[in-house]
């Protein structure tokens, strides 16, 4: 069954028809506006925005076309990321022949939530990869750095495998409001990155006093407090539309998610600085990588899963 038969009497083609809007209005701004002032645009925005076109673009298609593909797009992402991340930490010439290993957790994690196992979904890579990667890892028989190189592979698949697959399981949750898995979806992942930006543009505008300077230093306390402004405000609007959450729901996701995304993006840019990158990739123009545009949403998209798993589905 395709997006657009299950989206009957429900908000998803009305928020995408807004996502597109939102995306004319950026482009007009970026693009338009310099040029109607006789002014050259902005380079770094003009390569955000079309980027977002693509990333959007993408997204939504696969939205469209069902929840097999829309699992398959996220497992890309997954992947994509792991890979990045991989490329990124320092390794051991023997923990090369390990690496089979840490992608083949990938398909395995990905089955599970293909197959709604919802037991192994949430066990195999804490419990069972974190368990069986030291002990092949120890069959190389370099001791050397050893405990380093399993706390970096554990990091690794904790934050792109496990982490991020929380947004194709969500795709199976049980239907409580006409949007399904796909309003859950949505709501996260538009809630997340609309804070983002909603940070980025109130730190640029007015930000001064510096949250963490040594860690990240463009983050201030102004963009944070702007994009919770913001987020509250397009949760109090999505909600109706895309969930069956309750008005006290909302506002603690409202205020909770760009909290938790706060944290992961500038956990991530500790993560950068200690390996010496800014970005961790130039995938995406003018954003950097896939690990820097999900950054946000591997630590926002577990503690959402749980909260909706636990307050809206109940305790199991």
């Amino acid at each position: 069954m395709n997006l657009l038969h299950a989206a009957s009497g429900n908000g998803v083609p009305l928020v995408m028809a807004l996502l597109l809007g939102l995306l004319i209005v950026a482009t007009l701004v970026s693009e338009g506006l310099p040029r109607l002032r006789q002014r050259p645009p902005s380079r770094e925005l003009v390569a955000r925005v079309r980027a977002w076109w693509v990333m959007a673009g993408l997204f939504v298609l696969a939205l469209l076309v069902g929840k097999q593909v829309s699992t398959a797009f996220i497992a890309l992402l997954s992947y994509l990321a792991l890979k990045e991340y991989l490329s990124l930490i320092p390794q051991r010439r023997s923990d090369r022949t390990v690496l089979l290993w840490v992608y083949l957790c990938l398909p395995l994690q990905y089955l599970w939530i293909y197959l709604g196992s919802y037991g192994m979904f949430i066990i195999f890579v804490p419990v069972y990869a974190f368990l069986f990667l030291p002990f092949r890892l120890m069959l190389t028989g370099v001791t050397q750095h050893f405990l380093r190189a399993s706390a970096t592979l554990h990091w690794g698949l904790m934050l792109t495998v496990f982490a991020l697959g929380h947004l194709a399981y969500l795709l199976k949750l049980p239907l409580r409001h006409p949007a399904g898995g796909v309003g859950w979806l949505l709501f996260v992942v538009l809630l997340t990155q609309l804070n983002d930006v909603a940070q980025y543009v109130s730190g640029k505008a007015f930000g001064r006093r510096k949250i963490v300077p040594t860690v990240s230093p463009g983050k201030t306390w102004e963009g944070f407090v702007g994009g919770i402004a913001v987020s509250v405000v397009v949760a109090w609007f999505l909600a109706p539309l895309l969930t069956p959450l309750v008005p006290w729901q909302t506002l603690t996701l409202g205020l909770l998610l760009p909290v938790v995304g706060f944290i992961g993006d500038v956990t991530m840019s500790a993560v950068k600085r200690d390996l010496g990158v800014k970005d961790a990739s130039s995938l995406i123009p003018g954003h950097g990588g896939i690990l820097d545009r999900v950054d946000s949403l591997m630590f926002s998209a577990p503690v959402f899963f749980h909260f909706i798993y636990y307050f809206v589905y109940g305790p199991h």
